[in-house]
This record gives C-alpha cells, structure tokens and sequence, in this order.
C-alpha cells in the first residue's frame, strides 16, 4: 500500500461495531502500514520528544469565558473523529476529560490535513489552537496546528460495548484507563484518600514518615505465611515482610516519638474480593501513647478521609449507609461470645473447662485438643460472632476489644485480667479494616510469647504463628516506652469510602494468573 493510498484510506470511526479478530488484525495491519507511510515521509511520530501542555479540557470548559478566543496548546488521544471532507471534528482525551477540537484544512495547510486524515482513534496528537464555542454551543478548540505525538497501533474497544470484561480489564489497566472514566476518577480517590489519611498522621498528631525494609530474614509482626525468596550474594534466605510493626518499634526505642509507614505487604494467602496477596496498609506508633489514642487516631483518619472525598461522614457502600462519625461503638470479644452461644469464658479459669463448654456448643473435638481457653474463645468468635447479621456490619463502624493473650502476641496485658489485652479491631460492613493496641514493652513477656508462638510454629499447632525474634527482644531490653500501635488495611479503607465491589477495583496492577496458565 503506497502513502497516497493510506491517506486516502480512513478507518470508518463514527459509527463503530463490534468487529471480529480478523477484522482486528486486519486494522492493526493498516495502522502499522500507516506507521511505515509516515515514517517513509519523514513523519515518524516516535522522534517527538516533547510538547507544551498549557491547558487541559475541564479547566477550558470551566473556565470558557475567561478563555474565550485564547490561544491554548493541549495534548491528548483521539476518541472520535468525524471527517466531513474539507473539515474534521475530532475529541481528544486528556487527564482531565474530552473536549472536541474543530480541525478544517485551509487553517493547517492542504498537505498536513491529508496526513491528519489517516490518523486513527488511539492516536496521540498535539493541538496548538484557539477556544470558540460551536453553533450548536459546544465549547471546543479551533485547530491551528496539529501533531501526531504517537501513533497506537491497537485497536481500542469500541464505545459502545467500552471494555467491560472484568479480567481484561485488570490485566490491560492501560486500556480500562482509556475507556472508563469512573476507573480514572477511581484512582483519584484513591489518591486523595491517602493523602488525606497522611495529613492527618502528619498535621493533626505529629507523627513521622519514614521507610522500614520490605526485604528481612524474619516476617514478623503479624500472624500470615510470607513469600519466600534468596539472596544470592549473601547466599540467605529472605522473605518479603507481612508486616513493618517491629521495625517501626524499634524507631521508637530510638527516639522517634512518633513514626508511620504507608506501603505494601505481602501475605501468601488466598485470594478473593477482600484480599490481594501485594497490598498497602499503613501502620503507625506513637511513645507515650495507648490504646485509647490511636483508637481515637483511627475514628479521624476514616472520617476526615471519608469527608475529604465524599464531603458526608456517611459511607455509601453496595446499597448500604455506614456512619463513621467519632466515637465509634465497642463490643467486649468475650461478652459477644457469652451472648451469642451462652459460654461466659470470664469464669472460666482452665484450659480443659474451656475445651468440654466448647465441645458440648459444637465445636470440632479434634481441633480444640490442642487450644488454649483464650484461642478458643477466639476461634469461637470467628465461628459464630463475626458474621452474624447487624453487628459488625452495622450501620455504625464498631471496635471489638478484650482478646486473649494467645492470640495477641505483641499486645500488652490488661492490668484488670492478666488473660486478654489491650487490644482492639475496627470492623465496618463486617470487614476487619484496623487493628491496635498498647505495645507491649515488657522484654521477658515478648521473649516467652515468642517462645510459645515459636513452639506452634515448629510442632505445626500453627502454621502462621510468630516467628522468635530475639532481635527485637532486644531492642525491648533497651526499653521501649509506652506505645500505641495501630494497623490500617488501607485498600479496604478506599474500597468503603469509594464504594468499590473488589479490591482489585482500586489497585491499578492486581495480582493475576498469566495468560498461559
């Protein structure tokens, strides 16, 4: 095919069709014959190195009769082009939006308005022109100048079906992006909910944003399987971190009073609409804090992140209101237990007790053998409390406290019962999205916690039971102040306040299976 024929030739863009593969294939062999046209004559859009952006689309719409007859350099890729002979319109996509851009050939020369021509939905351009207002009172662009910036060679989806299958979309961001605005705006919210959430660590409790490793030979700070890998040089092997906790202590046995991370971490866990095996959470510690102060941390975060976005403390989640206005509600983990099977474990003293109460309620014979009264009451939470309607998915976010000493192998004790700590998890729409607690700073507790976790660990009671560290016991012994600790799931957060059905809606890259397997 000869240049003169690819000018000639113009893809039928205004009214499009679902096509099959091999008209597909048969298009993208036509741009790259264009490609090679261009690039013959001299026009190779892939040496453009630059162009000054002095305006975007919304802010021309916004602004139109500021701007009215104002020269304006925009850039962006054509969605639309209707050519009506000696004159064009096309809609170019920015950042910000579409705007319509009114491109007529005795303006920009009879030889480049030949070439314009034989570019395609998908294209990039570069457009040097004035602002006016159509006849039919649309505000656009009159074209002085055109320039293909570069030129794409796939197809993009066609507007009226978009790009709606879901796995495409997540394997091909790039093109979900292009199509869908509400997946870009999406990411907006993402974007300003985190930069929220940092504001108010940062401005309204002084606390400091540093970096910890995400490579470590011991995964600690969390009960979770971690990936594993090697280092070849040190010839070690390392794992990617689940969790920053114990070297964000560690900063405040240094002396940074107040330290928090917002980053990734990795668990090799399952996979489902509430969890990706890569995903952000932030975690942050406060000396001389406690329980009490990084709960109320926790109430203002969301809600100031929630009103930064939405302007409403109430979160439209699927169909359903959640009220995250401060103070949230607080539910005992042990009076839940008593009230929903009948079990009061508060006068329940010994390990064999708990086993026959949880046995007679139901519970499997063989898995509690080896339980202690505080994991079972734990177990017994996760069975038969946590998903019952109207309570942790209740109109009103809700903090559940009082977990036993077993399952919180980081917490400190409660001066009240020595069994449970000062601990707590919010939950809202039934999602566990924040947990924390008073750190525990006793160097001899944390050793023997870390022993017993360790023996689960090795015997297989536990398989995600907390490695030793004696590193960080360490640190202990050097003395950690009194601390509060707190863990914010923070892809939950922004699927609440966004109103996302999966985390995979607000993660621009989900982990996903290759093609080929």
């Amino acid at each position: 095919m000869s240049a003169e024929e690819i000018r000639n030739q113009s893809e039928e863009e205004t009214v499009e069709t679902e096509v099959s593969e091999e008209n597909l294939n048969e298009q993208r062999k036509i741009r790259r014959e264009k490609l090679k046209a261009l690039q013959e004559a001299g026009r190779n859009p892939f040496l453009k190195e630059n162009w000054n952006v002095t305006a975007h689309s919304m802010d021309i719409k916004d602004n139109f009769e500021a701007m009215e007859d104002q020269e304006v350099s925009c850039a962006g890729r054509i969605m639309a082009f209707r050519n009506m002979g000696k004159a064009s319109f096309i809609d170019i996509q920015d950042k910000q939006g579409r705007i319509q851009v009114y491109v007529r050939k005795d303006i920009i020369g009879e030889e480049e308005y030949k070439w314009f021509k034989t570019y395609d939905i998908g294209d990039i351009l570069g457009i040097e022109g004035t602002i006016f207002k159509t006849k039919h009172g649309e505000i656009s662009i009159k074209a002085t100048r055109v320039v293909l910036l570069s030129k794409s060679l796939q197809v993009l989806p066609d507007k009226w079906s978009g790009l709606k299958d879901q796995d495409l979309r997540y394997r091909q961001r790039y093109v979900d992006l292009i199509m869908n605005p509400d997946v870009k705006e999406m990411f907006y919210k993402r974007a300003r909910i985190i930069k929220e959430i940092k504001r108010v660590l940062e401005e309204d409790y002084g606390y400091l944003e540093v970096d910890t490793p995400i490579l470590t030979t011991i995964a600690g700070g969390a009960n979770a399987r971690p990936f594993n890998t090697h280092h070849n040089t040190l010839d070690i092997d390392m794992k990617l971190r689940i969790s920053n906790e114990l070297y964000l202590k560690r900063l405040i046995v240094g002396g940074l009073d107040r330290v928090y991370e917002m980053g990734k971490m990795f668990r090799n866990e399952g996979m489902d609409r509430n969890h990706n095996p890569e995903f952000t959470s932030m975690e942050c510690y406060a000396a001389y804090g406690d329980m009490e102060l990084v709960i109320e941390v926790t109430e203002q975060v969301i809600y100031k992140a929630a009103m930064a976005v939405n302007g409403s403390p109430i979160i439209h989640y699927q169909g359903k209101e959640f009220d995250v206005t401060p103070p949230w509600k607080r539910i005992d983990m042990t009076d839940f237990v008593c009230e929903v099977t009948g079990i009061d474990f508060h006068h329940i003293e010994d390990d064999e007790t708990a086993r026959a109460e949880a046995i007679k309620y139901g519970m499997d014979a063989d898995e509690v053998k080896e339980w202690t009264r505080g994991k079972i009451i734990a177990e017994m939470f996760e069975e038969y409390c946590e998903d019952l309607p109207g309570v942790l998915d209740g109109p009103n976010p809700v903090f559940v406290t009082g977990h036993p000493v077993e399952i919180s192998p980081l917490a400190k004790r409660s001066s009240k019962d020595p069994r449970i700590t000062r601990r707590f998890e919010g939950y809202i729409n039934g999602w566990e999205v924040c947990n924390g607690f008073s750190e525990l700073n006793d160097p001899i507790d944390q050793y023997e916690r870390f022993t017993e976790q360790q023996h689960q660990l090795d015997v297989g009671i536990d398989d995600e039971a907390h490695p030793m560290d004696l590193d960080f016991v360490n640190a202990l012994e050097v003395g950690l102040p009194p601390t509060g600790g707190l863990g914010i799931g923070i892809d939950r957060v922004i699927m609440l306040i966004a109103d996302a059905p999966s985390i995979r809606d607000i993660i621009l890259f989900p982990t996903m299976k290759p093609v080929d397997k």
